[in-house]
C-alpha cells in the first residue's frame, strides 16, 4: 500500500515566516522575563537553546512523518510551535498556551483550511501527553517521538556535560551523567511507536553507550563514581523529560 501524496498547503516562504515569528516570540519572552514563570537562569532555557531544540524537533518530526505516511505539513508546523510558550508559561500549561498562539498566528497570518489549523493546534496541545502514543493522531505521535529523540544521543550528551559545568561538577562525574542520557534514551525507546523513531533511538543509544564505555576505559576510577544529582538538577531533568 503506497503512501498518500498530499498537496502541501504551506509554502517555503510561509514556513520561513513562521520560523521568524517563533524565534522573535522566544526572544521577546526572555526580554519580558519578569512576567514569565520558567527557570530562565538555566542557560538551556534561553531563547537560543529553545529555538535550537524546536528546529531539531522540526527536522526529526518531518523525517518521521515522511517515513510513516503522516501529514508532513501538519507535523512540521506543529513541531515549530510546540514550545513557543515554553519561556513564558508554566510547564503544565505551556502546551495549551502554545496551541493558542499557533491558532492565532495561523488564522490571522495565513489562509489555511480550518481542518488544517485544528490538526496543528491539537498536535501542539497534546505534545506533552504522557499516555500511550497510539491514543493520538499520527501527526501528534510523530511530534512527540521527535521531542523525545532530541533529548537522547549526542545532543543529549552534550547538554548533560554542559550542565556539569554549570553545576560546578568535576569531570569524574561525566560517566554517571552520560548514564542519565542512556536512561532517558531507554525510556524513549519504550514510548516510541513508529519503526522510524525506534530505529533512530536505538542508533543514538548505541552512540551514547559507546561514549560512556570510552570514558570509563580511559579515566581511572571513572566507573566507580557514585555521584548524586543535586535536587535542583533532578527537578530540571524531570521538567525536560516532561516536555
Amino acid at each position: 500500500m503506497g503512501v498518500e501524496i498530499r498537496e502541501s498547503p504551506v509554502s517555503d516562504a510561509e514556513f520561513e515566516a513562521m520560523q521568524v515569528f517563533v524565534h522573535d516570540y522566544l526572544e521577546a519572552s526572555v526580554v519580558n522575563e519578569d512576567e514569565g514563570g520558567r527557570m530562565r537562569w538555566y542557560p538551556w532555557h534561553s531563547a537560543a537553546y529553545r529555538f535550537n531544540h524546536i528546529m531539531n524537533v522540526v527536522e526529526l518530526a518531518t523525517d518521521i512523518a515522511r517515513e510513516e505516511g503522516a501529514n508532513v505539513d501538519v507535523t512540521r508546523v506543529a513541531a515549530l510551535f510546540h514550545d513557543i510558550a515554553k519561556l513564558e508559561a508554566d510547564q503544565d500549561v505551556h502546551a495549551e498556551e502554545g496551541a493558542r498562539i499557533a491558532r492565532e498566528y495561523l488564522t490571522t497570518h495565513c489562509d489555511y483550511p480550518q481542518s488544517f489549523v485544528d490538526e496543528v493546534c491539537t498536535a501542539v496541545e497534546d505534545h506533552s501527553y504522557q499516555g500511550p502514543l497510539s491514543d493520538l493522531s499520527l501527526e501528534t505521535q510523530c511530534l512527540i517521538e521527535a521531542d523525545l529523540l532530541d533529548k537522547v544521543g549526542a545532543n543529549g550528551t552534550a547538554l548533560m556535560l554542559l550542565r556539569m559545568g554549570y553545576e560546578s561538577r568535576t569531570h569524574m562525574d561525566a560517566a554517571e551523567m552520560v548514564g542519565r542520557v542512556l536512561e532517558r534514551g531507554r525510556d524513549a525507546a519504550e514510548r516510541v511507536e513508529s519503526d522510524t523513531a525506534e530505529s533512530v533511538v536505538h542508533q543514538r543509544l548505541k552512540r551514547v553507550k559507546w561514549f560512556k564505555e570510552w570514558l570509563e576505559s580511559e579515566v581511572a576510577m571513572m566507573g566507580d563514581s557514585d555521584a548524586e544529582l543535586s535536587p535542583g538538577m533532578e527537578k530540571e531533568l524531570d521538567d525536560e523529560v516532561d516536555d
